[in-house]
């Protein structure tokens, strides 16, 4: 046993409080797969990130990615928080651009400003869509019933896999009362981390409503969710339907949870997607693992 530093950070948050809470163990280059994960069950938060030596040149710090369940390749607000950790702690130098190496890959991150008003964006991983069985009878439990919109639920990855429900408007996105055992299913029989809603706004500073659901993680809802506000803006850009102004917008996500999280996502020339917001720390500390 020894001493860790240990954060407890919010993401995509302007106040402590507003965002994802984000589980950051420092000091975590002895430890095996097995001890993360434990670690990562012990918190109970819907990830929690593990500072290793890179092992990449090209890589300002290296993270790995745990739900309490399993491991992720790539996840939004963990990286994005994993940027702004490496920055406070002089972990990686203070500089406009950095490098991040998870199992994803090497992924580009941009900074600007300092401490509390900092703002990350990161690039994720290129989001694909995958084939999926629209009429299976998992997805057929969870939709049932819902206001869809006139899209068809997808399922996307970039990293982890999504399952992407459009519904008719925002306000149906708000009311929602999820099925979450349905959602658990549908996860389990297509190797997805969840399901996610989502829907256009109108008249507010933001410019698109999503939630999240990982029931099968144990996480009925992710209060702020970058990987499938990644994924939603790659298929929003692969049908011509982005909303906002110049390929960026503004989502909002977590409100129903007593959250007000925004992620501000553009999509550059290339059509790759990068995610951003600010990152509060709430908890700093040590943990004896």
């Amino acid at each position: 046993m020894r001493n860790r530093r240990y954060l407890q950070l919010d993401v995509f948050a302007d106040r402590p409080g507003a965002g994802n809470p984000l589980g950051v163990l420092l000091d975590a280059a002895d430890l095996d797969a097995a001890q993360m994960q434990a670690f990562a069950a012990w918190t109970n938060l819907s990830e929690t990130i593990f500072f290793l030596p890179p092992t990449s040149a090209q890589a300002d710090y290296r993270v790995r990615i745990f739900t309490p369940r399993q491991e992720l390749p790539f996840a939004g607000h963990p990286s994005v928080g994993a940027a702004w950790a490496a920055l406070e702690t002089g972990i990686a130098p203070e500089r406009e651009a950095l490098v991040q190496e998870c199992a994803a890959g090497l992924l580009p991150v941009q900074v600007s400003g300092q401490g509390p008003q900092r703002l990350i964006h990161l690039r994720a991983p290129r989001a694909q869509p995958l084939p999926a069985d629209p009429d299976s009878a998992e997805l057929r439990a969870v939709i049932q019933g819902l206001p869809l919109s006139t899209h068809a639920p997808a399922l996307w990855n970039n990293g982890p896999s999504w399952w992407l429900l459009e519904l008719r408007d925002a306000a149906a996105v708000r009311a929602l009362q999820p099925d979450l055992a349905a959602m658990a299913a549908l996860s389990r029989a297509t190797a997805a981390v969840g399901v996610s809603v989502f829907a256009a706004a109108q008249g507010e500073d933001f410019d698109l409503v999503v939630r999240g659901f990982c029931p099968a993680d144990n996480i009925p809802e992710d209060p702020v969710t970058g990987s499938v506000n990644a994924c939603i803006a790659a298929a929003l850009h692969a049908s011509a339907r982005l909303p906002g102004r110049d390929n960026r917008y503004v989502a909002s996500q977590g409100r129903e949870l007593g959250r007000d999280g925004r992620v501000a996502i553009r999509v550059d020339e290339q059509g790759e997607v990068w995610i951003g917001g600010q990152v509060q720390a709430v908890i700093a500390g040590s943990a004896t693992w």
